[in-house]
């Protein structure tokens, strides 16, 4: 497969995914089918190095193949592209852990919360893992489930460590009821005192750092591309894609509407509909340019073997976090004129503003959060250790 392929695949699947975007809302998971379609035309092992089995592709292919899967559903393409980005998690980490996850295919299903809010208890040959973890997105289709930990070392700040345990030794909590992203099934996950061997553990300064030990394992230069930059700018694709397809729904809506308490006039004809059009057009054309050219900086620094410092970094979470609130202001544009009748849950246009409004809630694209690291960061403060760069 090469970055055409999967480009290919993604844009054959638009139809698909809209045709199934309602029985997704309704499952509040992805369809098995929208699942197996991904796994037939081998996508998950899209950015697993070709050393590991899989394709060797990078962060332009998976963010490009995201955005045009969001034109069809912006839940499935926000979970099949973490299902995906996860596998290269795998890649980073150490030898054992790639051995034990990669063992039976170059990919596996792998949830996996951010958030440390768990315990792990240093035990022999490994830790004893205990809590609980919110957003454990496509966990109804994982083998794995990848999880955040603190160890508590004497005298010591706690240390962070990923650990991976099969799906079967978690307990998934039914929590995912939500106005939107539905489909993605970001249900809780539960570990009580469960053993991890600490060949299915990873450091997360080693799996968050510039140097990842899987990257010392690999010629493939995207393993070693920055966490924080790949993840947010990966996970905005779903919203520059949901709101390019808003833009083209609300086209065609205005063409065949006609104005109610009007003597036949049709909506298109309406200079404040063009002019709407128009605008939301150009909202979503500029927060795509920033980030593409976000993707294109990120790959020309890392492809030429420089690195970005990590002060640096701010400008790549403003940016993200400014197309996907721009992303949401052009659906915005959108659904201020387009009547009462875009509320109804099976309107493309109404569900497409449920999910962005729901995405926009993630934390790397709080507002107030992103823009205040990144001033803070251009003003000639350092950034805190536990700032997400």
């Amino acid at each position: 497969m090469n970055h055409d392929d999967a480009l290919t695949w993604a844009q054959g699947m638009v139809e698909t995914l809209a045709a199934r975007a309602a029985e997704t809302e309704q499952l509040r998971q992805l369809p098995d089918a929208t699942i197996a379609d991904a796994v037939d035309a081998d996508m998950m092992p899209m950015l697993v190095p070709e050393s590991l089995g899989g394709h060797g592709l990078d962060l332009s292919t998976l963010a490009q193949t995201t955005r045009r899967l969001a034109h069809g559903c912006v839940s499935s393409a926000w979970t099949l592209s973490f299902l995906i980005l996860h596998n290269w998690f795998v890649a980073r980490g150490p030898k054992a852990v790639q051995d034990t996850v990669f063992a039976e295919r170059p990919w596996a299903m792998i949830p996996c919360p951010l958030a440390p809010t768990g315990v792990a208890e240093p035990a022999k040959g490994g830790f004893v893992l205990t809590g609980r973890w919110q957003w454990a997105t496509g966990v109804q289709h994982g083998d794995w489930v990848m999880v955040n930990s603190l160890i508590e070392c004497d005298g010591e700040p706690p240390e962070s460590r990923f650990c991976l345990l099969p799906i079967e030794q978690v307990e998934v909590v039914d929590t995912w009821h939500t106005s939107g992203m539905r489909g993605t099934g970001s249900n809780d996950v539960v570990v009580n005192g469960v053993f991890v061997p600490e060949g299915q553990t990873i450091l997360a300064a080693d799996l968050r750092g510039d140097s990842p030990p899987g990257a010392a394992l690999s010629d493939d230069p995207f393993v070693g591309f920055p966490f924080t930059p790949v993840l947010t700018i990966v996970a905005s694709a779903p919203a520059i894609g949901g709101a390019e397809a808003a833009v083209d729904h609300y086209r065609e809506y205005i063409r065949d509407r006609v104005l109610p308490y009007s003597p036949g006039d049709r909506q298109i004809e309406q200079p404040a509909s063009q002019i709407r059009l128009a605008e939301a057009l150009a909202t979503v054309q500029a927060a795509r340019l920033m980030w593409d050219d976000a993707i294109d900086r990120v790959t020309d620094i890392y492809r030429s073997g420089g690195v970005l410092e990590r002060t640096e970094r701010g400008r790549f979470r403003l940016a993200t976090a400014y197309a996907v609130r721009q992303s949401l202001h052009a659906v915005s544009i959108i659904v201020e004129g387009a009547g009462a009748s875009v509320h109804f849950a099976d309107s493309p246009i109404g569900r497409i503003n449920r999910d962005l409004t729901t995405l926009k809630g993630h934390v790397v694209y709080d507002w107030d959060r992103a823009a205040q690291l990144a001033g803070k960061i251009e003003a000639g403060i350092e950034p805190l250790v536990t700032d997400m760069l």
